[in-house]
């Protein structure tokens, strides 16, 4: 029987109504959104300019990390050490730029130490068959401790000549008075999404992520994409140390303690599975900006910070059943 223009445009709007129903990033958005709602008819100051301002600004360090982060969880993987490569990637700027070099060579300096870091990772990894928890919870002691030799575990908060540059670089506002770091948020977010959606890199991290024995026998060089992948969370830890110094204005060796475990949490709640296959750039950021929105509201309604992990640990908790719902819905 002969299908209609109207029957067909009904069954598309079906799917993407379910196809979004289904999508544990859509509820998380909801989530967000009545979030916001709750709070601002809760208390006075959530819905202030300045206390959206510091949301969106503080949701940036987490946010850039998990969008490198979500690539390795695509492929199955895990990356304990992004913390610690951020504040080492942060105190390898400090220190040079200390030293009386220019900006630009602190920043070629903290890349540089990033990507040889993600390297590093990934080589192990995917050539050495060494498992990621083992080799990222190792680089998580050995990048902190490289920060505190190369700072002689001091505070570094001058920057040399280009001191005030790099202060303007973290902590402007240089377009229509939005934060800088929340401009390079965008920037990587789309980059990111556009990667994973559009080339044929995103596709090889999807298909070592669904099933790395099939994607080998099909020609997706599994091997490189790992290392690329370590590399670029790596890189999005470096790049987040490098505005987060402009930011504060200061850098110590405590800088990005237990943040691995908040990017963990951002690209899980954002719809990223353990188990690898599924994530999105776009995801990373809405989980990102539930954690921040979490944080932001103990202290506004007066509870003690303490309850903070055990929020988001619940808000883990909820997502990866979330996961478990779906798969048993899609098997019946």
């Amino acid at each position: 029987m002969a299908i209609t223009l109207d029957q067909t445009i009904a069954q598309k709007q079906q799917s993407w109504l379910s196809a979004k129903l289904g999508s544990q990033t859509f509820w998380v958005v909801i989530a967000i959104v009545l979030a916001c709602l709750f709070l601002s008819y809760a208390t006075d100051s959530f819905a202030t300019s300045k206390n959206l301002y510091n949301i969106t600004r503080n949701v940036t360090f987490v946010a850039i990390v998990a969008l490198g982060m979500t690539l390795v969880i695509i492929t199955g993987g895990i990356d304990l050490s992004v913390g610690s490569v951020l504040c080492l990637c942060s105190m390898i700027l400090a220190v040079v730029m200390h030293a009386g070099y220019s900006i630009e060579i602190g920043i070629a300096a903290a890349i540089g130490t990033a990507l040889v870091v993600g390297a590093f990772n990934g080589v192990l990894i995917a050539y050495l068959g060494f498992p990621p928890f083992v080799v990222t919870l190792g680089m998580l002691s050995i990048a902190r401790s490289l920060a505190m030799v190369a700072s002689n575990n001091t505070v570094v908060f001058e920057f040399g000549p280009d001191h005030d540059l790099l202060l303007a670089l973290g902590g402007g506002a240089w377009f229509f008075g939005i934060a800088n770091p929340v401009l390079y948020m965008i920037v990587l977010a789309l980059i990111t999404g556009f990667v994973l959606r559009w080339t044929r890199f995103g596709r090889h991290v999807y298909a070592i992520g669904g099933n790395e024995q099939a994607a080998r026998l099909t020609g997706v060089p599994v091997r490189p994409i790992k290392v690329a992948v370590y590399m670029i969370s790596a890189l999005s830890a470096g790049i987040a140390g490098i505005i987060q110094t402009g930011w504060l204005g200061a850098v110590t060796t405590n800088i990005g303690a237990g943040m691995e475990l908040q990017v963990i949490a951002a690209a899980v709640i954002g719809g990223a599975n353990l188990a690898g296959g599924i994530g999105t750039a776009f995801g990373a950021i809405v989980g990102a900006a539930l954690i921040e929105i979490i944080r932001n509201s103990l202290g506004l309604l007066g509870i003690n910070a303490f309850w903070q992990g055990t929020f988001i640990g619940g808000a883990i908790v909820m997502a990866v059943l979330f996961e478990r719902v779906r798969n048993f819905r899609q098997n019946d």
